[in-house]
């Protein structure tokens, strides 16, 4: 596990080389957006609060594939009810058994998942310091996070940023693995554009590093996305 002091108010945790998740600091402790995967890594999560002097009191989740509520289980059952639980509705209504899109949803989607979310979020709610941005397309219910005190945007896969950014609508051989997992293409792509439109001043993604004055790289990304043959 690597983490990373990215602003005054953020930590990136990356476990396994590959998934982030982060926690942002708010007046009476963290937010943990995003749990990366399995459930081991749930000590090692609550141990990098307790080091920063805070501990969790909110869990937010971008989405609901496997790699980024791996360890909610697992920290639910060591925090109970001091931790509320926010996951975006669709996705909610999907680990719930609803049939939300014809076919199996695309993506890795855990076999079973216990906890259920305290609050289903859509787009426009605040969670502490963040808002909550919807960005549809890689899963039904997908959103970002923006932390309006830096600029900070949480964008989870609508983008990658490993070698350069890139939109998850279409394969890109420096992480291959998000594109056959997005289940609206075109909406991905669209999402992707209304991020953009939020100017960050930092981009942070569930695979890579942070982009530090991100727009001109998403800017190439969202082009090469329209280019011929993509």
């Amino acid at each position: 596990m690597q983490t990373t002091a990215v602003t005054d108010n953020l930590i990136r945790i990356t476990r396994l080389h590959f998934v982030n998740a982060y926690l942002v600091r708010e007046d009476d402790g963290f937010t943990l957006v995003d749990t990366t995967m399995g459930g081991r890594g749930a000590a090692d999560i609550l141990g990098v609060a307790a080091s920063a002097g805070g501990a969790i009191r909110r869990i937010a989740l971008t989405h609901g594939h496997s790699d980024h509520v791996g360890c909610l289980d697992a920290l639910k059952e060591r925090l109970g009810d001091a931790v509320e639980v926010l996951m975006p509705e669709l996705d909610a209504r999907i680990h719930a058994g609803e049939r939300v899109v014809d076919g199996r949803p695309k993506g890795s989607w855990p076999k079973k998942l216990t906890t259920v979310p305290d609050v289903r979020i859509s787009g426009g709610e605040r969670v502490g310091s963040l808002e909550v941005v919807p960005s549809p397309g890689h899963t039904p219910g997908h959103v970002a996070f923006l932390d309006r005190r830096e600029g900070t945007l949480i964008a989870g896969d609508v983008f990658t940023s490993y070698g350069q950014v890139a939109v998850t609508d279409h394969f890109y051989w420096r992480f291959p693995l998000a594109t056959p997992g997005t289940q609206d293409r075109a909406q991905d792509l669209e999402s992707a554009r209304r991020l953009r439109e939020l100017d960050p001043a930092i981009l942070l993604v569930g695979h890579g590093p942070e982009v530090r004055q991100p727009r001109p790289a998403m800017d190439a990304a969202i082009a090469a996305s329209q280019e011929p043959g993509r």
